[in-house]
């Protein structure tokens, strides 16, 4: 690996960090280098607080060296007003006299804009380090500005034997059943931490009760996403807790709370793309859809979806609601203890 590739490399360490806390701003990490030597390193910490290269700009003690140095930066510096002053402005303003970029912002605000105020400044900017490894760290900011929708992870869990909900009763119809063990939910948490929203149907949300929320691991939880066309989710479960943001779609007309907000939408037409859409509007980057199998299936079917995840239990049911199928290959399979996670990425 050469210099270069080094350090963008290191950008995209310290971009990781702020996943979670970022949206919907993208990932970005900055490193400072004079003469072979990091002086200053930064992230985009939080939305609404300053990006990576101030941070990596105030991050150099002596600002003196700024104007022999290199700045690295896994994307585009920006060059519009936002909730901070352009970075574009900050680097022309210490001078730094050569810029190294992973990839270009897409984003119609800046898309090239951002290089071109640097090199119409004197500044020397190459583009291109490390882009493969820029443009997936930020697969959802992308995502969303290209194809207008949040990025869509699908994800569910099912038995050896292909189940993923026990043969459901009278009876038994509000017994929640654990497919996978324990390690495997602390990850499943992990994942909601990182993402903006997380949805699941109306079937789903009265068998299981789910919360839908990060308890087994340290973040922010996700918006929760609800398709409840006539309200039938009792006003008592989890979903009403005001733990969280929650939006609930619906053919009703409905008075909104502080945490749960109504939205009608019609249920004649594609349901599904009027939610995206409102997500869309809504600025939310990115979404994990758990079920049921009716609302899975429908972005299968659709091939409305980026990433799968499936999470394979060591148990059996013999009969029950069988699991949706995706006829791709797995991008690769991972075990954890004696559960199975097979990963799947969506190539269209």
């Amino acid at each position: 690996m050469n210099q270069d590739k080094k350090y963008m490399q290191r950008c995209i360490e310290l971009a990781l960090n702020g996943i979670g806390n970022v949206s919907p701003n993208p990932l970005v990490g900055c490193v400072i280098v004079h003469k072979g030597e990091i002086i200053g390193e930064g992230f985009h910490q939080q939305y609404g607080f300053s990006h990576a290269e101030v941070n990596a700009v105030n991050n150099v003690k002596n600002k003196e060296l700024l104007k022999n140095s290199v700045l690295f930066v896994n994307l585009e510096p920006c060059c519009h007003q936002g909730k901070t002053p352009p970075c574009t402005d900050l680097i022309i303003k210490y001078k730094i006299p050569e810029i190294v970029i992973g990839c270009v912002d897409t984003n119609k605000k800046v898309n090239g804009k951002g290089i071109e105020i640097l090199q119409n400044a004197g500044c020397k900017v190459s583009v291109g380090i490390l882009e493969k490894e820029s443009i997936e760290l930020n697969k959802r900011f992308f995502t969303f500005h290209s194809k207008k929708r949040p990025y869509i992870f699908l994800k569910w869990a099912q038995t050896l034997d292909g189940f993923m909900d026990i043969e459901r009763s009278k009876k038994n119809q509000f017994e929640t059943y654990w497919i996978t063990n324990e390690a495997m939910k602390t990850l499943c948490h992990k994942w909601r931490s990182e993402e903006d929203a997380i949805m699941v149907g109306t079937n789903t949300a009265i068998h299981d009760n789910p919360q839908l929320t990060v308890r087994e691991w340290n973040g922010r939880n996700p918006i929760r996403v609800i398709i409840d066309r006539e309200l039938k989710i009792p006003k008592h479960y989890h979903i009403f807790d005001d733990s969280t943001d929650t939006l609930i779609f619906t053919n009703k007309i409905c008075k909104s709370s502080a945490k749960t907000t109504y939205i009608q939408i019609n249920f004649s037409k594609d349901v599904i793309h009027q939610v995206l859409h409102e997500l869309h509007k809504r600025n939310i980057l990115s979404v994990i859809v758990e079920g049921g199998k009716f609302l899975l299936e429908f972005f299968i079917n659709q091939n409305l979806w980026d990433e799968a995840t499936v999470q394979v239990g060591n148990k059996i049911f013999g009969k029950g609601l069988a699991a949706p199928s995706l006829k791709i290959k797995p991008q690769f399979i991972q075990e954890i203890n004696d559960n199975t996670l097979i990963f799947y990425r969506n190539k269209a």
